[in-house]
């Protein structure tokens, strides 16, 4: 065999090994676990009055 095509042979088996890792590595960490959450996270409105967590206290007084 000519020794490019052993070259790119074996740079092939190692990008698809980081590819593989990088897969595994990303489902282990469960970085698939909520894939909708951050896209709907964007259209709610924080600063909502209605919301309990944004609402004045009355305890203070």
């Amino acid at each position: 065999m000519n020794a490019t095509l052993v070259f790119l042979l074996g740079l092939s088996v190692m990008f698809l090994m980081l590819i593989a890792f990088g897969i595994f590595w990303a489902i282990k960490s469960n970085q698939f676990e909520d894939m909708e959450g951050p896209a709907q996270r964007i259209l709610m409105d924080d600063d909502d009055p209605m919301l309990p967590s944004n609402q004045l206290s009355d305890k203070g007084k």
